[in-house]
């Protein structure tokens, strides 16, 4: 775990004593975050509404929460509804000449960022990646015809406005000290929950309404030959752990949990641009997200596990009855 994790989840006596310290950057944190929350509140700010809806899919702590998979989920059903469903991203990790840009198959994780290609490569619909969400918005309207958008991420940019909210809360770390960054891990306070429609808690124990998701993992997937697969019980010696994620631990608790045996697990940075020189020349198992990274240089014995996202019949009927009434109103307020 990194220190700065420890200091957030488990802080002892001596991380408090940094946090004391940090607490005057983390009121100016709060300043700041409630002046540009306010300015957009009385349109001092704007904000701009696109003809279709739009859903955000993002959470309230930084790392990573379990967003993407939603998304994924999000996005394949709603086609399977009849909808026409666009993917808006910031593309993290990426970086074009010029936006919005369309993700097709080939696009390289380099100019359009790691989750883009892996949401890429498990949805059927059109993606567009834009740090200015509004424009790439219009784009997923205007030139895909989407008749509904979710954007990955994007809680906190009030410059697009939103008709549905879907709040992913870890499970397991929650808040940790419940304070704003940098004391605590929160971009916003967790009275931010009470606003969203939606609260899905990724793993854990449902105890105020959240929406329990669980992560099914499929079978192991070759890196360099994507068509070869094994089960991960086949795994029978220790191998090495690869992560590049917001909450690494988390995809080391997974595979211990398959009782793969680790000889090392080895810890990168969220949106770590991974080089050969990274990874050791033997049995390596990774995420989906940095496998997209790696494809170029792969070993033969590099696998990556991909997760699927489960949620409870609940929370599908209650979104799918929302979002009906969303496009409802919206062609009622069209006729006026």
């Amino acid at each position: 775990m990194k220190w700065i994790d420890k200091m957030w989840y488990s802080p002892s006596w001596f991380h408090w004593s940094i946090i004391v310290l940090l607490m005057p950057f983390t009121f100016i944190f709060w300043l700041l975050s409630s002046l540009r929350r306010t300015l957009f509140a009385l349109k001092i700010k704007p904000s701009t509404r696109v003809p279709v809806p739009v859903i955000v899919v993002g959470n309230i702590s930084v790392g990573g929460n379990g967003k993407t998979p939603l998304v994924v989920y999000l996005a394949n059903r709603l086609k399977q509804e009849g909808y026409r469903p666009g993917v808006l991203s910031r593309g993290y990790g990426g970086k074009n000449a010029s936006y919005p840009v369309s993700v097709d198959a080939n696009s390289p994780a380099n100019v359009v960022g790691d989750e883009a290609v892996l949401m890429r490569q498990n949805i059927n619909s059109p993606l567009v990646v834009d740090p200015i969400r509004s424009r790439g918005a219009k784009e997923l309207v205007g030139s895909h015809n989407c008749n509904v958008i979710i954007c990955d991420d994007g809680l906190q940019h009030y410059a697009l406005q939103r008709d549905i909210e879907i709040v992913v809360v870890d499970g397991k770390r929650g808040s940790g000290t419940g304070l704003l960054l940098p004391s605590g891990p929160l971009r916003e306070g967790n009275w931010r929950l009470e606003k969203a429609d939606f609260v899905v808690l990724n793993g854990g124990t449902v105890t105020n309404g959240e929406h329990l998701m669980s992560l099914e993992s499929g079978r192991l997937i070759n890196v360099k030959h994507r068509n070869k697969s094994m089960s991960i019980h086949d795994i029978k010696t220790p191998v090495v752990a690869a992560a590049g994620i917001g909450n690494p631990q988390r995809f080391f608790d997974l595979l211990k949990s398959k009782q793969v045996k680790l000889k090392a697990c080895l810890n990168f940075i969220d949106h770590h641009q991974f080089t050969e020189k990274d990874l050791p020349q033997e049995t390596v198992l990774m995420t989906e997200k940095d496998a997209v990274k790696c494809t170029s240089f792969a070993h033969d014995d590099w696998w990556y596990l991909p997760v699927n996202a489960k949620l409870t019949q609940q929370f599908e009927s209650q979104f799918l009855q929302l979002l009906k009434t969303v496009v409802a109103n919206s062609k009622n307020k069209s006729r006026e």
